[in-house]
């Protein structure tokens, strides 16, 4: 979301958003010098909870709730998406106290376009009202062109964010960045919806796992545990991805489900009760063998998500792409490799020289092999 503030030397107002690379700011008024702080503060902190209110929009979107019949998330959410049209009216024409009581909007984003317009109103500054409107306006269509994909400009932001569900477009992109780099380049951080990223990741992982599986004689779901043997790798997560996709879900259904669930978690909310009852009843006989009175609680603490609920998808986007790495390393430990053939004379190399030239030809090689993969089952990502 958009953070906004009071630069009291300057007398002005700031807008501040993140991005993949940095964050970015934006003077939006010129400050009446004479004004209270205490009341352009109120202004900037009505700002942003307005922002905050619109992106929830974009992160939890109608559609990836269960149903959308009346009085259920999905129809909250969808007319709480319905509401941008209210806020310009809003802000301009806020409900305010009467007979010391004041209407409050069923809506968050609603309410706080109406806190804006009050705190606008206390200022008094038709100017400053004018250009507030219209960086709402601008923070209103960064979120509909993220919803349609198009994350440039203001709508940069959306690549810190964890959204429910993953646009077509982005997820196409991010396959794209791929096939070139089935390793993950760093514009998938940069310039891709993080949710949208890690479907196409969970492809490219599972194309990954395949090829390593062939070559190793593992199955797919082990790959990885065995990888952590050369090199200390965030296996569990990739693997629970990989275990799915052997289910039968698709990248999307796998990916969006976790991502969902810890959205959830960090909503406060326990959206899968009897799955924790299944995790305590499991945990049991763990605890009775490995605890004592001198057990550090942290070390039986249960883990209500495999994924950090702070920033899930980019953590879990951050866990697929090591796992490609890690099908990489396991496949490197089973691949013969001819030095004759690939490095020439041997006394044209020192050993550093050619341990390089030989992981750089192993990768490319691996590479290959997973595009080809990944593209004999596309019909698991479209």
């Amino acid at each position: 979301m958009t953070r906004y503030s009071i630069d009291p030397g300057r007398h002005e107002l700031i807008a501040t958003w993140g991005t993949g690379e940095g964050d970015l700011a934006a003077r939006i008024a010129a400050l009446p010098a004479s004004t209270d702080t205490a009341a352009l503060m109120r202004l900037a902190r009505a700002l942003t909870h307005l922002s905050e209110a619109a992106w929830r929009t974009y992160t939890h979107p109608a559609s990836a709730a269960s149903s959308v019949e009346p009085n259920s998330e999905g129809w909250r959410r969808a007319e709480e998406r319905k509401a941008f049209d209210e806020v310009p009216g809003a802000i301009t024409q806020p409900n305010l106290p009467q007979d010391g009581m004041l209407d409050v909007d069923y809506s968050p984003l609603v309410e706080s376009a109406h806190r804006v317009g009050r705190a606008l109103h206390a200022i008094g500054n038709a100017d400053l009202t004018d250009a507030v409107l219209a960086e709402v306006g601008t923070e209103l269509a960064a979120v509909e062109n993220a919803e349609l994909g198009d994350l440039t400009g203001r709508a940069r932001q959306a690549v810190l964010l964890s959204r429910e569900g993953a646009s077509p477009v982005q997820v196409a992109a991010a396959d794209h960045l791929l096939e070139q780099d089935p390793f993950g380049p760093a514009a998938l951080f940069t310039d891709i919806d993080p949710t949208a990223a890690a479907v196409a990741a969970a492809h490219w992982l599972a194309a990954a796992a395949e090829v390593t599986a062939e070559t190793t004689g593992h199955s797919p779901t082990a790959v990885l545990f065995e990888a952590d043997n050369i090199e200390a790798l965030p296996h569990e997560t990739p693997t629970l991805v990989l275990e799915l996709l052997e289910a039968g879900a698709s990248p999307y259904d796998a990916v969006t489900g976790l991502v969902r669930h810890a959205l959830h978690i960090a909503d406060g909310l326990l959206s899968d009760p009897a799955g924790l009852r299944e995790q305590l009843e499991d945990i049991d006989d763990t605890l009775a063998q490995h605890t004592g009175p001198d057990t550090d609680p942290e070390d039986t603490g249960l883990r209500l998500t495999p994924l950090d609920p702070k920033r899930p998808a980019p953590d879990l986007l951050e866990d697929l792409l090591a796992g490609i790495r890690g099908c990489w390393l396991l496949h490197d430990e089973y691949d013969e490799v001819d030095d004759e053939d690939d490095f020439g004379d041997d006394e044209d190399w020192d050993d550093d020289e050619q341990a390089g030239q030989q992981q750089d030809r192993s990768r490319s090689d691996f590479a290959q092999l997973v595009r080809e993969a990944a593209a004999a089952h596309r019909n698991r990502l479209i």
